[in-house]
């Protein structure tokens, strides 16, 4: 599988960016879908993810509210609509596939895209 993210950019805090993730390769509609990120000097964290059917999703405390997460299974493409961003939201975004819907953890992500800069000034 291969994942290539796209949609991130310079924001003003208050504005808004839609993220977007395209597989390749079997189908996305197999896999849990997960957005990640990873702020300079931070480790990388969970953001949101969304089950398969995308009956369900899940969000970090610090973006709920905000951030919205969806996939359109037909178009292999999972997105990631953020909303009210502000600075701290600054990071490298990156997109995962196929894990335990349970778990948040990266270390239990078995496909990563390459990132999408982000950059929220105030």
């Amino acid at each position: 599988v291969q994942l290539q993210a796209s949609g991130g950019g310079l924001v003003q805090a208050g504005g808004s960016l839609r993220l977007s993730c395209a597989a390749s390769g079997p189908t996305l509609n197999s896999y849990n879908m997960a957005w990640f990120r990873q702020a300079p000097g931070k480790e990388r964290e969970f953001v949101s993810k969304i089950s398969r059917g995308g009956g369900s999703a899940d969000y970090v405390d610090s973006v709920k509210g905000r951030f919205t997460v969806s996939r359109d299974n037909a178009k292999n493409t999972v997105y990631l609509q953020m909303n009210s961003l502000k600075p701290e939201d600054t990071a490298v975004y990156y997109c995962a596939a196929r894990f335990p819907y349970p778990s948040n953890s990266l270390q239990t992500v078995a496909y990563w895209g390459q990132g999408t800069l982000v950059t929220v000034s105030s």
